[in-house]
């Protein structure tokens, strides 16, 4: 007998709904889609070319494309006054260069966001702009001010357009294990922390994901990533709906996990589309990525797990009233994530969300979801609470340790 999921009339009734959904994506948003990539001229496309025309006491600078193992060797063959002034003359450039020591990223990215913090004040009072205008830049402003506090570890600052950032919790140089939050749609420079719905945002998310893998095993050495570092979607219009976003995001992943600091195993959180994000990233990611786990995904541009072509773990979380659970989990014509994770039939394991509420609750304390991910975090796979209907997830903690 074949059962409902699998039958034709199903299969068409899914087909005219995600249609539909295109339809509706293009009458309201339209087919273009607004870019926002770094132009040639941009502030960080201007320093990067002045550091690749860049010397240092007579010696050429590294091309800032090289790989970050050549970086890497170049930077520690400076002295510490040479890579300080470096990091003063060049702070967009060696703020966002892997390869380049964390806590010289860290100081760069200090300077550079000092330096926009001054632009958006001349904004603030410049008349040509609207009154809009003028409260973005205020806005923005602020942010960079707060963003700037000796406290707050930036790995990654770009102010161009809506902006990317990155900021690290913990040690990241001397960390046994490295967990990155990889978030989704909306996501830039002025929505990377909240004041309000603090962990619908990347800095929330990160800090309740640090300070749980603390809490579950205190003598772990961990750091936690907020990574918003590439492009986002804005709204639910066909930049969400396509892999455009993602597949620049990808690269920009790999990038980063490549060139981290030291031999640490990483697993990488990704919400909403951040989990395209992840998927088209999983198959060229190194193998120090251990772990994947996705939270309220709207598919990850596989078909099932094995088609990611990634040996680390593939986890997959969702609590009940999480409104992604009627996208249509399909792919016609590049629009759409394809098969849902949480699906049997993907073969993720799933684990419990229990208390976690809405699509943007999955890295509140007290959820489940918050604990099974700071457990995966620390590599204590025996302790994660699977959810009731994944034989994925109970198969695999047999014979799974802490790694």
């Amino acid at each position: 007998m074949t059962s409902f999921d699998s039958s034709p009339q199903l299969g068409v009734w899914r087909a005219l709904l995600a249609l539909t959904v295109v339809f509706v994506m293009l009458a309201t948003t339209g087919w273009t889609a607004v870019r926002q990539h770094n132009g040639a001229g941009s502030p960080l496309e201007a320093t990067l070319a002045a550091w690749d025309r860049g010397r240092i006491d007579g010696r050429d600078l590294p091309d800032s494309g090289a790989p970050a193992v050549r970086i890497a060797r170049f930077f520690a063959s400076l002295t510490a006054q040479q890579r300080t002034r470096l990091a003063a003359r060049y702070p967009l450039a060696v703020g966002n260069m892997n390869g380049a020591p964390v806590q010289l990223r860290y100081r760069a990215n200090r300077v550079a966001l000092q330096q926009a913090r001054a632009i958006e004040k001349e904004r603030v009072h410049d008349d040509r702009l609207s009154p809009v205008g003028k409260q973005e830049a205020e806005r923005r402003m602020k942010r960079f001010g707060v963003m700037m506090r000796p406290d707050r570890q930036v790995l990654a600052f770009d102010p161009m357009g809506s902006g990317r950032m990155a900021e690290v919790y913990g040690d990241l140089d001397r960390a046994a294990r490295v967990s990155v939050v990889v978030p989704g749609v909306d996501t830039n420079v002025l929505t990377f922390e909240r004041t309000q719905r603090k962990y619908a945002a990347p800095v929330g998310m990160a800090q309740s994901l640090y300070r749980a893998e603390r809490a579950v095993d205190p003598r772990a050495r961990t750091a936690v990533i907020a990574w918003a570092d590439y492009t986002a979607p804005v709204g639910l219009g066909v930049d969400a709906a396509t892999s455009m976003r993602a597949d620049d995001g990808a690269v920009r992943l790999d990038s980063l996990v490549s060139a981290l600091p030291g031999r640490a195993a990483v697993a990488l959180y990704c919400h909403s589309y951040g989990s395209v994000v992840c998927g088209v990233a999983a198959h060229r990611l190194p193998s120090r990525v251990t772990d994947i786990a996705v939270a309220g995904s709207p598919g990850m541009r596989a078909d099932n797990a094995t088609g990611l072509g990634s040996r680390a773990r593939i986890w997959a979380a969702r609590d009940s009233d999480d409104w992604i659970q009627d996208v249509p989990h399909m792919e016609v014509g590049g629009l759409g994530h394809g098969a849902d994770p949480v699906s049997a039939g993907f073969g993720a394991r799933v684990v419990s969300a229990d208390r976690a509420r809405g699509h943007t609750g999955y890295f509140e304390p007290g959820t489940d979801s918050l604990r099974n991910f700071a457990q995966i975090g620390v590599g204590a796979y025996d302790k994660v609470r699977c959810a009731v209907q994944s034989v994925a997830c109970r198969e695999g903690m047999s014979g799974t340790t802490a790694a």
